[in-house]
C-alpha cells in the first residue's frame, strides 16, 4: 500500500461492520451463557453481559423485544439468546443485539449466591435489630477499597466536597482475585484494631459477578457482622447486590452514595446550626423580655410601693391570733379545773377510805356469821356426838360385862366364843370390866378336876 493511501478509524470499523453484517452466521444465531452486569435502562432497554468460564460478549435488547420477556433477567441467570451479532461502531467492539431469551436455570455463582445467602439469613448475620447506627458527625472514615480504583477517588472527592473536617483513613486491599476476601477481612480487622474511625466504608466500583465476588465470601460477611465499628458496604452500582451489603449495618448503592451516607453535608450541618442558634436566641430573648415583665410587674406591685402595707396585716393578724391564744388557753384551763373538780368529788365519793370503811364493816358482818355458824355446827356436831356415845355406851360390851360377863381371847387374841375353840393347856386371857386375867385352861366341859 502506497504511504499516502490509508484508513479512518471509522471506515476500517464500517468495513468489519458490512463484513459481520454479511456473514449469515452471525444472523439469528443461539447463544448460551450467564447474564452478568446487567442493566435495565429507563428507556426500555436492556443492556448486560454475556459470558462463560473463557470470554464474554456485551449485549443488547431493545425495548421492543424486552416487553415479551416473561421474567426479569438479574446477574447469574443462565440463559439462551437468539440475535444477530454485529459491531457498534462508536467503540468499535462487537456485540450481539437479542432478540429472544430463555431461562436455562441459574448460574454456579448465582446458585452459590443464593445458598450461602440463605445460610446466613437463617443464622441471624442480617438481622435488622443488630445492625448498629451509623454515627452522625464522625471525626474519621476509614475506607477499605482498592487504592488505585475510581471508588477512593469518588469517596475521597463526596467527602472532601460534604464534610471536609472529617479525617479519611485509607486502608488499602484487593477488591478483585481468589486472595481479594482475605485482604478485606484482614483490613476489617486492623481497622477494629487500631480504634481510630468512627465509621468504615467497604466496597469497590462496578464489574461482572466474578469481579465483585470477594464481597461474597463468607469471611468477609462474617468480619462486616464482628466488626465494632459500624460498617457501610459499597460495592458495585445500583442494581448489583452482594452479601457484605446484607451484612453491612447500611447499605450504599455505590461508593459516592456511602460517602454521602457516611457524613452529613456541611451546609446542612451549618444551617441546622445556625436554625438552633435563631431559634436559642429567639428564645432568649423571650426570656429575658418575660424577666423583665415579671420583674417591672412586681416593682410595680402595691406591696413593692407600699411594703409596710405587708407587715402590718401581718402585725394585726399575730395580735388577732395572741388574743384567741389567750382566751383558748383560758378557756382550756377552766375545762381542766372543772374536770379535776369533778374527779375529786367522784374520788371523794368513791375513793378508798369510804369503800374500806364499808368493806370492813361488810367484813365484820360476815366473821359474825361465820362464828355463829361455826358455834351452831359446832354443837350440832357435840349433841350428835353425845348421843352417838350414848348409844355406843348402851351396846358397849363393857355395859354388859359389869353385870357380871367377861370377854375370854385365846393367846393369839382371838374372841372365844364356845369350848370347841379352846383345848386343854390352853393360855387363856379374861377381859374383866374391871381387869384382865391371865390363866392356863385345865378343865373343858363336864371334866372333873383329878387334882
Amino acid at each position: 500500500m502506497e504511504p499516502n493511501r490509508h484508513l479512518t478509524v471509522k471506515a476500517l470499523t464500517k468495513y468489519i461492520k458490512r463484513k459481520f453484517d454479511a456473514d449469515p452466521h452471525l444472523k439469528n444465531m443461539a447463544v448460551k451463557g450467564e447474564l452478568s452486569n446487567v442493566k435495565h435502562h429507563s428507556s426500555g432497554h436492556l443492556y448486560f453481559t454475556l459470558k462463560d468460564d473463557s470470554a464474554r460478549i456485551m449485549s443488547v435488547m431493545f425495548a421492543a423485544s424486552a416487553k415479551s420477556l416473561t421474567f426479569r433477567p438479574e446477574n447469574g441467570m443462565e440463559v439462551i439468546l437468539t440475535g444477530d451479532v454485529t459491531i457498534y461502531e462508536s467503540s468499535g467492539q462487537y456485540q450481539m443485539y437479542v432478540k429472544t431469551m430463555q431461562q436455562d436455570g441459574a448460574g454456579n455463582l448465582f446458585a452459590a449466591f443464593e445458598q450461602l445467602k440463605k445460610k446466613l439469613e437463617q443464622e441471624g448475620l442480617f438481622r435488622t435489630d443488630v445492625k448498629r447506627p451509623i454515627p452522625a458527625y464522625p471525626s474519621s472514615i476509614a475506607v477499605v477499597t482498592s487504592p488505585t480504583g475510581a471508588a477512593i477517588r469518588d469517596i475521597l472527592t463526596t467527602i472532601n466536597r460534604r464534610y471536609p473536617s472529617a479525617e479519611v483513613l485509607i486502608y488499602p486491599a484487593l477488591v478483585q482475585g481468589d486472595r481479594a476476601a482475605a485482604s478485606i477481612v484482614s483490613q476489617l480487622q486492623k481497622i477494629n484494631g487500631d480504634g481510630r474511625a468512627d465509621v468504615v466504608i467497604a466496597g469497590r466500583g462496578g464489574g461482572s459477578i466474578e469481579e465483585l465476588w470477594a464481597f461474597n465470601e463468607e469471611a468477609v460477611a462474617r468480619a462486616i457482622r464482628s466488626s465494632k465499628i459500624p460498617v457501610i458496604s459499597a460495592v458495585g452500582h445500583e442494581t448489583d447486590f452482594t452479601i457484605a451489603d446484607f451484612a453491612a449495618d447500611l447499605r450504599a448503592p455505590t461508593p459516592t452514595a456511602a460517602a454521602e451516607m457516611a457524613v452529613p453535608h456541611i451546609e446542612e450541618v451549618s444551617e441546622r446550626i445556625k436554625t438552633k442558634e435563631n431559634r436559642l436566641m429567639r428564645a432568649a430573648s423571650e426570656k429575658i423580655r418575660s424577666s423583665r415583665n415579671r420583674h417591672q410587674a412586681i416593682l410595680n406591685a402595691y406591696v413593692m410601693r407600699n411594703p409596710q402595707a405587708l407587715y402590718r396585716q401581718q402585725f394585726e393578724r399575730a395580735d388577732r391570733l395572741h388574743e384567741q391564744l389567750i382566751r383558748q388557753t383560758k378557756s382550756l384551763v377552766d375545762r381542766k379545773k372543772t374536770a379535776v373538780q369533778h374527779a375529786s368529788f367522784r374520788l371523794s365519793r368513791m375513793g378508798p377510805g369510804p369503800r374500806i370503811e364499808f368493806e370492813s364493816a361488810q367484813l365484820e358482818k360476815i366473821k359474825k356469821r361465820l362464828h355463829w355458824l361455826t358455834q351452831s355446827a359446832v354443837n350440832e356436831k357435840k349433841s350428835a356426838f353425845q348421843q352417838n356415845v350414848a348409844m355406843l355406851d348402851a351396846l358397849s360390851p363393857l355395859k354388859v360385862m359389869e353385870r357380871g360377863y367377861s370377854l375370854v381371847y385365846s393367846d393369839n387374841e382371838t374372841l372365844i366364843k364356845t369350848v370347841q375353840e379352846v383345848e386343854k393347856g390352853d393360855r387363856i386371857r379374861v377381859q374383866m370390866t374391871d381387869g384382865t386375867i391371865y390363866a392356863h385352861v385345865g378343865l373343858i366341859g363336864g371334866e372333873k378336876d383329878e387334882s
